[in-house]
Protein backbone atom coordinates (compact mmCIF):
# COMPACT_ATOMS: atom_id res chain seq x y z
CA UNK A 1 0.00 0.00 0.00
CA UNK A 2 1.36 3.41 -0.91
CA UNK A 3 0.35 6.63 0.74
CA UNK A 4 0.41 9.99 -1.02
CA UNK A 5 0.66 13.02 1.22
CA UNK A 6 -1.05 16.18 0.04
CA UNK A 7 -1.63 19.28 2.10
CA UNK A 8 -0.66 17.47 5.31
CA UNK A 9 -3.26 14.73 4.80
CA UNK A 10 -2.32 11.19 3.79
CA UNK A 11 -4.31 9.36 1.10
CA UNK A 12 -4.06 5.64 0.49
CA UNK A 13 -3.46 4.05 -2.91
CA UNK A 14 -6.64 2.66 -4.44
CA UNK A 15 -5.15 -0.70 -5.50
CA UNK A 16 -7.46 -2.81 -3.37
CA UNK A 17 -10.85 -1.50 -4.49
CA UNK A 18 -13.27 -2.16 -7.34
CA UNK A 19 -12.71 -0.80 -10.86
CA UNK A 20 -15.45 1.84 -10.74
CA UNK A 21 -14.35 3.13 -7.34
CA UNK A 22 -10.68 2.88 -8.36
CA UNK A 23 -11.23 5.06 -11.45
CA UNK A 24 -13.26 7.57 -9.44
CA UNK A 25 -10.60 7.62 -6.73
CA UNK A 26 -7.87 7.97 -9.34
CA UNK A 27 -9.72 10.92 -10.85
CA UNK A 28 -10.03 12.50 -7.40
CA UNK A 29 -6.33 11.95 -6.72
CA UNK A 30 -5.43 13.46 -10.12
CA UNK A 31 -7.61 16.49 -9.41
CA UNK A 32 -5.88 16.93 -6.05
CA UNK A 33 -2.44 16.60 -7.61
CA UNK A 34 -3.21 19.14 -10.36
CA UNK A 35 -4.74 21.70 -8.03
CA UNK A 36 -1.90 21.28 -5.53
CA UNK A 37 0.61 22.38 -8.18
CA UNK A 38 -0.77 25.92 -8.21
CA UNK A 39 0.71 28.04 -5.41
CA UNK A 40 -1.82 28.77 -2.70
CA UNK A 41 -4.42 26.50 -4.33
CA UNK A 42 -6.84 24.47 -2.25
CA UNK A 43 -6.29 20.83 -3.29
CA UNK A 44 -9.89 19.95 -2.38
CA UNK A 45 -11.56 22.68 -4.48
CA UNK A 46 -11.92 20.47 -7.56
CA UNK A 47 -13.47 17.47 -5.75
CA UNK A 48 -17.18 16.85 -5.77
CA UNK A 49 -18.75 15.11 -2.79
CA UNK A 50 -18.75 11.68 -4.50
CA UNK A 51 -15.03 11.87 -5.25
CA UNK A 52 -14.32 13.08 -1.73
CA UNK A 53 -16.27 10.17 -0.23
CA UNK A 54 -14.47 7.68 -2.52
CA UNK A 55 -11.14 9.10 -1.42
CA UNK A 56 -12.14 9.01 2.23
CA UNK A 57 -13.41 5.41 2.00
CA UNK A 58 -10.23 4.36 0.22
CA UNK A 59 -8.19 5.97 2.96
CA UNK A 60 -10.17 4.16 5.68
CA UNK A 61 -10.11 0.82 3.84
CA UNK A 62 -6.36 0.86 3.31
CA UNK A 63 -5.20 2.35 6.59
CA UNK A 64 -2.80 0.50 8.84
CA UNK A 65 -4.84 -0.99 11.70
CA UNK A 66 -1.91 -0.39 14.07
CA UNK A 67 -1.83 3.32 13.15
CA UNK A 68 -5.46 4.28 12.39
CA UNK A 69 -6.42 7.66 11.05
CA UNK A 70 -6.83 10.34 13.68
CA UNK A 71 -10.54 10.59 14.56
CA UNK A 72 -10.30 14.36 14.81
CA UNK A 73 -8.86 14.59 11.27
CA UNK A 74 -11.66 12.34 10.00
CA UNK A 75 -14.28 14.53 11.65
CA UNK A 76 -12.66 17.64 10.14
CA UNK A 77 -12.84 16.03 6.70
CA UNK A 78 -16.51 15.14 7.18
CA UNK A 79 -17.23 18.65 8.44
CA UNK A 80 -15.47 20.11 5.40
CA UNK A 81 -17.58 17.95 3.12
CA UNK A 82 -20.79 19.12 4.81
CA UNK A 83 -19.68 22.75 4.58
CA UNK A 84 -18.88 22.42 0.87
CA UNK A 85 -22.24 20.79 0.16
CA UNK A 86 -24.04 23.49 2.17
CA UNK A 87 -22.23 26.25 0.29
CA UNK A 88 -23.11 24.65 -3.06
CA UNK A 89 -26.76 24.33 -2.07
CA UNK A 90 -26.81 27.95 -0.88
CA UNK A 91 -25.20 29.13 -4.12
CA UNK A 92 -27.79 27.24 -6.18
CA UNK A 93 -30.62 28.69 -4.09
CA UNK A 94 -29.29 32.22 -4.53
CA UNK A 95 -28.94 31.72 -8.29
CA UNK A 96 -32.54 30.45 -8.46
CA UNK A 97 -33.72 33.41 -6.39
CA UNK A 98 -31.90 35.87 -8.66
CA UNK A 99 -33.43 34.24 -11.76
CA UNK A 100 -36.88 34.33 -10.19
CA UNK A 101 -36.43 38.03 -9.37
CA UNK A 102 -35.27 38.73 -12.95
CA UNK A 103 -38.27 36.90 -14.39
CA UNK A 104 -40.61 38.82 -12.13
CA UNK A 105 -39.08 42.13 -13.19
CA UNK A 106 -39.12 41.13 -16.86
CA UNK A 107 -42.75 40.02 -16.60
CA UNK A 108 -43.81 43.49 -15.51
CA UNK A 109 -42.36 44.84 -18.76
CA UNK A 110 -44.74 42.90 -21.03
CA UNK A 111 -46.64 45.48 -23.09
CA UNK A 112 -44.10 48.23 -22.27
CA UNK A 113 -41.90 50.04 -24.76
CA UNK A 114 -38.20 49.33 -24.03
CA UNK A 115 -34.88 50.47 -25.39
CA UNK A 116 -31.55 48.82 -24.75
CA UNK A 117 -28.30 47.63 -26.24
CA UNK A 118 -27.78 44.31 -27.98
CA UNK A 119 -24.54 42.33 -27.69
CA UNK A 120 -22.92 44.47 -30.40
CA UNK A 121 -23.94 47.62 -28.45
CA UNK A 122 -26.45 48.62 -31.14
CA UNK A 123 -29.65 50.29 -29.93
CA UNK A 124 -32.70 48.01 -29.90
CA UNK A 125 -36.26 49.26 -29.33
CA UNK A 126 -39.68 47.68 -29.29
CA UNK A 127 -42.66 46.62 -27.25
CA UNK A 128 -42.09 43.59 -25.02
CA UNK A 129 -44.27 40.68 -26.18
CA UNK A 130 -42.88 37.86 -24.03
CA UNK A 131 -40.12 36.82 -21.68
CA UNK A 132 -37.96 33.71 -21.82
CA UNK A 133 -34.91 32.34 -20.04
CA UNK A 134 -31.74 31.74 -22.05
CA UNK A 135 -28.60 30.47 -20.32
CA UNK A 136 -30.02 31.39 -16.92
CA UNK A 137 -30.84 34.99 -17.87
CA UNK A 138 -34.16 36.69 -18.62
CA UNK A 139 -34.55 37.77 -22.23
CA UNK A 140 -37.23 40.14 -23.54
CA UNK A 141 -38.76 39.26 -26.90
CA UNK A 142 -39.81 42.42 -28.70
CA UNK A 143 -42.49 43.06 -31.33
CA UNK A 144 -39.68 43.98 -33.72
CA UNK A 145 -38.54 40.35 -33.68
CA UNK A 146 -35.40 41.22 -31.70
CA UNK A 147 -34.40 39.86 -28.31
CA UNK A 148 -32.99 42.02 -25.53
CA UNK A 149 -31.34 40.83 -22.33
CA UNK A 150 -33.03 42.27 -19.26
CA UNK A 151 -29.65 43.43 -17.95
CA UNK A 152 -29.12 45.51 -21.13
CA UNK A 153 -32.34 47.56 -20.91
CA UNK A 154 -31.63 51.30 -20.78
CA UNK A 155 -35.18 52.76 -20.86
CA UNK A 156 -38.74 51.63 -20.15
CA UNK A 157 -41.90 53.54 -21.07
CA UNK A 158 -45.63 53.11 -21.28
CA UNK A 159 -46.51 52.38 -24.94
CA UNK A 160 -48.58 55.57 -25.12
CA UNK A 161 -45.49 57.64 -24.22
CA UNK A 162 -42.79 57.46 -26.90
CA UNK A 163 -39.19 56.98 -25.82
CA UNK A 164 -36.91 59.87 -26.66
Amino acid sequence: MSIASLGGTAFADASGISGATRSSTAAARDALAQSAEAPGANPYAELDSGEFMDLLLTELTNQDPFEPTDTQALMQQMSSLRNIESELALQESLENLALSNSLSSAGTMIGKQVTGLDLQNDTVSGTVRSVRVVDGQAQLELDSGRTLALTRVTAIADPTTPLG
